[in-house]
């Protein structure tokens, strides 16, 4: 009769051992490799967060200062008081779908509905002519800001897949929760510089 092996024996004293042993032993290595031996940066979607100082780009807060960088795709946002919040963000799809430079927050709209511009529906004419607010295709999700540039918009997306992107035809995008906060907590007035 040949005996069974021993299966190992597990008991509370070597669960305390091996809980407080195992996570200090596998992340010694890391720690101890240098720079040139970890792996290469994976680069992602999400935006890098490089924030700006408002003072670079406007003489005073005012009723509030957004900042959106589509190069990082990060917006960043003031209130009159100096409270700063950022946020990753979508941007157009190429450099020649937005503009550059300072706007202004003329108006908010919750749920707004929304139409393609002229040059949208030349580039896709089976779009829809109008999407009523509060669809789950809407591409101005749940919230919108309209600038004093016409057809450009700091809105929400039902789409996630968008943030931290290039995918949209000129506008800033945000998570709908974000632009929602955002939203909240700017008035209209609000300067904006895209850079």
């Amino acid at each position: 009769m040949t005996k069974s092996p021993k299966s190992p024996r597990f008991t509370r004293r070597s669960f305390l051992i091996s809980s407080t042993v195992t996570p200090f032993v596998a992340a010694t290595p890391a720690l101890a490799l240098t720079e040139a031996e970890q792996e290469p940066t994976v680069q992602r979607n999400v935006s890098s967060f490089r924030t700006h100082e408002w003072q670079d780009h406007f003489d005073s807060l005012g009723v509030g200062l957004i900042i959106s960088d589509t190069t990082t795709r990060v917006l960043q946002h003031w209130t009159a008081e100096g409270d700063m919040r950022i946020y990753p963000t979508s941007v157009p799809l190429t450099d020649e779908l937005t503009k550059r430079g300072y706007t202004e927050v003329t108006e908010k709209r919750a749920n707004p509905g929304w139409a393609p511009t002229p040059s949208m529906r030349e580039r896709n004419p089976e779009w829809p002519p109008y999407v009523k607010g509060g669809d789950p295709s809407n591409p101005l999700g749940t919230r919108a800001l309209y600038l004093s540039w016409q057809y450009y918009r700091i809105h929400g997306t039902h789409d996630t897949r968008k943030i931290g992107r290039r995918s949209s035809n000129g506008c800033i995008g945000l998570y709908n929760e974000h632009i929602e906060e955002v939203f909240d907590r700017t008035k209209v007035g609000t300067k904006v510089k895209l850079i």
